[in-house]
């Protein structure tokens, strides 16, 4: 699961994403043993004016592309929650599909996180407010500024937010081998 550096250091290349339709959020950060990394980030963005489904080709395709450019060993996605507007509410769901799809083609592991284990694992708190999550990923990284629009720094938590929970997870399997116990 994780490729070496050439320290021999285990490093994790994540992939996150805050789905949309009219933007998509990605980041592409490494986890260097302890380390976190910005690789690239940015957002997928297509034109309300255009149908829908080439809309949702446009995302499929640029995520497609940055998946084969940048080789990410996870996916992290935010899941959906369902709130007041329910034509937002499926067409992000139809996003979250295709990007989801993208990644299964090519083999990635995916992980989906709320919105609260996001600012659980990025700021401690699951209630924190979003300039809190987006200035913990700034100090994270080490990036001078808070990366806009929001949709980039909330795809970045949620990299981050794989990191960590991969981290925890290789330490429990780790401690449970080494009693003895083995998980699957």
């Amino acid at each position: 699961m994780f490729a070496k550096d050439n320290e021999g250091e285990n490093v994790l290349r994540v992939m996150g994403i805050d789905p949309g339709l009219a933007i998509v959020g990605f980041g592409f950060v490494d986890q260097i043993g302890s380390k976190l990394q910005p690789v690239q980030y940015g957002c997928i963005t297509t034109d309300k004016d255009t149908d829908t489904a080439v809309r949702l080709q446009q995302v499929y395709e640029s995520a497609a592309k940055l998946m084969e450019t940048y080789k990410p060993d996870a996916v992290a996605i935010e899941k959906l929650y369902f709130n007041k507007n329910v034509t937002t509410a499926i067409t992000v769901g139809q996003a979250r599909g295709v990007l989801m799809l993208a990644a299964v083609q090519r083999g990635i592991a995916i992980a989906e996180y709320t919105p609260l284990q996001v600012k659980q694992a990025v700021v401690g708190y699951g209630k924190a407010e979003k300039r809190q999550v987006q200035e913990m990923v700034r100090m994270f990284l080490h990036l001078t500024e808070v990366p806009k629009p929001d949709d980039v720094a909330d795809a970045l938590a949620i990299a981050v937010c794989h990191a960590h929970a991969s981290t925890l997870m290789n330490r429990l399997k780790s401690n449970r081998q080494g009693n003895g116990v083995h998980w699957q």
